[in-house]
């Protein structure tokens, strides 16, 4: 017996049975404690072929473990420490050697030990196989079925075994069995990955496009169109599967074992003969792992089956993980033919909610209006700049249906209240109760009256409350028995049961959809809301991005209104000033702005002292509450010519390239805000290049690619050209006799290019 010619996991079963040993204070290890490891292995590779082979496994451990406790245990001074193999071990393990080298293999695998015990007759464990209804034959024939004609050539054969069910997940019976989400749209780009499966060879499409997408969504669109059949006949009865990339690399501990279970997964596809289609997201992850000094990394594994047409893959990955990762590896890339996803339009998202909203509805147990899917898209597309459609529009939706989920669960505001009032009122009364003059007696009378009162209150709002939760937890049981039944309907179509058909179609739903229109008739006075509208929709944003996109109440609205006095209390004598702030932020607040400019930019002109400062600082109070919410760029830092790259971030190669800039970054982590660039003339000139793209776009490319969107911010520029002119101005006069003066120092300073994207150029009284 050579110990060298066990597998891996052989191996870690022998050392299995020595701890089964050990635990019980046995002095020997024997087929039985072989046979309980195998057993109670979390894999199941013994169980599931005893099961296979017409066996009991369940029975096949109790017999063990009764045999075992038949075992003398040994404990004290005379035991000992580590347990050696009995005869009948020795006699097993040589048997399982025998079968492997009869069936081809060079190593002994985990499933010929456990044919070697079946043999093994004469001992215990033999007999509780034997007494579950293990028969040799039969269980060799399991596995002949599990190996698929393959042997055991290397030590990790075993991960081999049904590689393509540990690692990859069935998309296409996820897709029969309900679990997928509808995918709207996106037929062009279903049908064009259709087109690349059905060609003879490179039949490999890579799902290319920015993240949140949909690029996964296709493929699940693929596996429902398989699975209700509507693809052309080369694609028809094909299996999806998805490769689980994390399961894959997990727990491949020595050098070979990843490309072991990598191998094992291709081998199964081939031996499929083009029934299964490989889909593999995240597909950069698979190019270069497992690559060690020496070592084949798993792209240049799937090259040769590609070329060949052997494998059929799907990949999906990100424009920018593509063009670092695989198209720097061109024999990789000529195999996969692209297909770009683009990011669907705002109407086209609004369809893809439309379908979601159903699953939605019934995991919250809360209804979504159609109101809440157009404030969704439309929301998202203009003030979440920095991801994609419809992933963000889904992401909108499924908090707000969460937020809300969370109210109707928790206890309504009236309610709580009035529970506060009690407690404080009982507080009271007992403190009353220890007082004996008249006062405190009559006191004591009039509060017990009114805890009376209040007490019956809340009693009869909380039966109310709950009464509504009832109702509400029942519609969305119902929705889900609505579901299940869509599903079977889906199921009984397939299969052509016209039988199942009839009885769901004309008995089942139409009972179930009546059902719930039912329980969806809510009363006018409801306590809880049941409905995500627009409004909830715009809360979530507000919270997301600190951008104000609710409907202004009525108390904001007057507060607007009065903008000009307020601001005018902080920054007395500048009344032109005020007003122009004012209008752009009333112009912003009622929608009324250029969506792809700044909400405001303003140059203000003035002499040291005059308030031009003190007022942005008074308007970030009014907006934020906050005289400090605000991003103050001192130009007088940004003289020299290389000094630009610290406003938008210093360039790939350069010291700081990860830091990012000072606008930029304080923008992008807070898009609505007022941003001040003061003394601006001190600037050099090459300064003013930035702020040209940034006045006119309302946005800015920062140093490592990523676009900020200023369309949210109040841009303000102070400066003291001309002060020269307004200080010499005597008291009582007017600022527009020194208007012309000003304004031509201006102009000689400042590029027409520049003053002309600015909303207004203000000066400001001495």
């Amino acid at each position: 017996m050579n110990l060298e010619k066990f597998t891996d996991r052989a191996k870690g079963f022998l050392q299995s049975a020595q701890t089964v040993a050990i635990r019980n204070s046995h002095q020997r290890i024997s087929p039985e404690h072989l046979l309980k490891a195998l057993l109670e292995d979390e894999q199941g590779m013994a169980s599931g072929l005893i099961g296979a082979a017409g066996g009991d496994a369940r029975r096949a451990l109790a017999e063990t473990d009764a045999a075992l406790a038949k075992v003398p245990s040994v404990s004290g001074s005379g035991a000992q420490s580590t347990p050696g193999l009995d005869n009948d071990a020795v006699r097993v393990l040589d048997q399982a050697e025998q079968v492997a080298q009869k069936a081809g293999d060079s190593f002994v695998t985990v499933e010929r030990l456990l044919l070697a015990l079946v043999l093994a007759q004469n001992t215990a464990a033999g007999r509780a196989l034997a007494a579950a209804g293990v028969k040799a034959e039969a269980l060799n024939a399991a596995i002949n079925q599990l190996r698929g004609g393959r042997t055991a050539d290397t030590a990790g054969a075993e991960d081999r075994y049904d590689a393509l069910k540990k690692f990859a997940r069935d998309l296409t019976q996820a897709a029969k069995d309900g679990k997928l989400d509808p995918v709207i749209g996106r037929d062009e780009e279903i049908r064009r990955t259709i087109q690349i499966l059905a060609r003879r060879t490179k039949n490999n499409p890579v799902l290319i496009g920015e993240p949140g997408v949909g690029k996964t969504a296709i493929a699940e669109g693929l596996a429902l169109r398989i699975a209700n059949g509507d693809v052309p006949d080369t694609l028809k009865d094909r299996t999806l599967m998805s490769l689980d990339m994390g399961s894959l690399i997990a727990g491949a501990k020595y050098r070979g074992e990843f490309e072991e279970r990598l191998k094992g997964v291709l081998d199964e596809v081939k031996a499929g003969e083009g029934d299964i289609i490989l889909f593999i997201d995240e597909m950069h992850t698979l190019i270069g792992a497992g690559k060690s000094e020496g070592a084949m990394d798993a792209g240049n594994l799937l090259k040769p089956a590609l070329a060949r047409g052997e494998l059929h893959c799907i990949g999906a990955t990100t424009l920018d993980e593509y063009r670092k990762y695989v198209e720097k590896d061109p024999a990789l890339q000529r195999r996969f033919q692209p297909v770009f996803v683009g990011e669907p339009t705002v109407e086209d998202t609004i369809s893809i909610l439309r379908g979601l909203k159903e699953k939605y509805e019934l995991h919250h147990g809360v209804r979504i209006t159609d109101g809440a899917i157009v404030a969704a898209s439309t929301l998202s597309n203009r003030y979440i700049t920095d991801r994609f459609l419809p992933d963000k529009a889904i992401d909108l939706m499924d908090e707000a249906a969460s937020r809300l989920r969370m109210e109707v669960e928790s206890k309504p505001e009236e309610i709580e209240n009035l529970d506060r009032r009690i407690i404080q009122l009982k507080i009271e009364a007992e403190a009353l109760r220890k007082e004996s003059d008249a006062g405190s007696r009559d006191r004591l009378e009039r509060l017990n009256a009114e805890l009376d009162d209040l007490e019956a209150q809340s009693a009869e709002l909380t039966e109310r409350w709950q009464a509504e939760k009832v109702k509400l937890q029942s519609a969305t049981s119902l929705k889900g028995e609505l579901d299940a039944a869509r599903t079977a309907l889906e199921q009984a179509q397939r299969e052509g049961d016209l039988a199942k058909m009839a009885e769901l179609s004309y008995g089942t739903i139409p009972a179930l959809e009546k059902r719930m229109a039912e329980a969806e008739q809510a009363s006018e006075s409801a306590m809880l809301r049941e409905e995500v509208t627009a409004d909830d929709i715009a809360a979530v944003v507000c919270r997301w991005t600190g951008i104000p996109v609710e409907r202004m109440l009525t108390g904001e609205r007057e507060k607007l209104l009065q903008m000009e006095a307020q601001l005018g209390r902080r920054v007395i004598g500048q009344a032109d000033a005020v007003r122009a702030v004012a209008t752009a932020v009333r112009r912003s607040r009622a929608g009324l702005q250029d969506p792809n400019r700044p909400l405001g930019s303003f140059l203000f002109l003035g002499p040291t002292g005059v308030g031009k400062t003190e007022l942005t600082k008074a308007l970030a109070e009014f907006l934020f509450d906050d005289p400090n919410a605000m991003v103050r760029i001192d130009m007088s830092e940004f003289m020299e010519k290389h000094a630009v790259a610290r406003l938008i971030g210093a360039p790939p190669g350069y010291v700081g390239y990860e830091e990012g800039g000072v606008l930029t970054e304080a923008v992008r982590r807070r898009p609505y805000q007022v941003v001040l660039f003061d003394e601006v003339e001190k600037a050099h000139s090459d300064v003013f290049n930035v702020l040209l793209q940034l006045l006119d776009d309302g946005r800015l490319t920062d140093g490592q690619g990523r676009t900020v969107d200023f369309s949210n911010t109040i841009v303000i520029l102070t400066s003291n050209l001309g002060s020269q002119y307004l200080t010499a101005l005597g008291d009582g006069e007017n600022v527009e006799s020194v208007e012309p003066q000003v304004m031509e120092v201006v102009r000689g300073h400042f590029r027409p290019e520049f003053l002309n994207r600015l909303d207004e150029i203000i000066l400001f009284h001495r």
